[in-house]
């Protein structure tokens, strides 16, 4: 594997992550909370190795961008998923760190009422980073890449 391998890892953590989270929720709508609580720790633990793997890409890259080689109005709908992708993606690290410390001190109200939040910009996060990937590198690739 090389560093250019990671944007497809990258995207396939995301996925992973979708699905967890997408199960966490269903469980526990459903009162399965063990198996709920499994499915979150997964969620956790994907996206904790996503992030890790987004980094050493960029860091690896020296922070260089590739540019988005895509045209007319998708590169409008592009751009509009990129940005509102990496403000969610700011504001989800405190907010899942803040709907997992109520779940330590058995707060599940507390639990409860910011999850309402977390669930969905974490699955927002999670769809839309596959999203970037395809568009940026399968749908629309960047000039001289094959």
């Amino acid at each position: 594997m090389t560093i250019s391998d990671l944007p497809a890892v990258n995207a396939s953590l995301n996925a992973i992550s979708t699905v967890f989270i997408s199960a966490g929720w269903y469980l526990i709508r459903r009162g399965h909370w063990r198996r709920h609580v499994a499915c979150m720790i997964a969620a956790v633990v994907t996206s904790t190795l996503f992030l890790v793997s987004y980094l050493t890409y960029h860091y690896a890259r020296g922070g260089q961008s590739t540019l988005f080689a895509g045209q007319g109005i998708v590169r409008s709908v592009y751009f509009a998923i990129l940005i509102s992708h990496i403000l969610l993606a700011f504001v989800i690290l405190p907010l899942v760190i803040m709907t997992l410390v109520p779940v330590f001190r058995r707060r599940w109200d507390k639990h409860t009422r910011i999850a309402r939040w977390t669930m969905p910009i974490w699955l927002y996060v999670s769809v839309t980073g596959v999203i970037v990937y395809l568009m940026l590198y399968r749908w629309f690739p960047p000039i001289g890449s094959s």
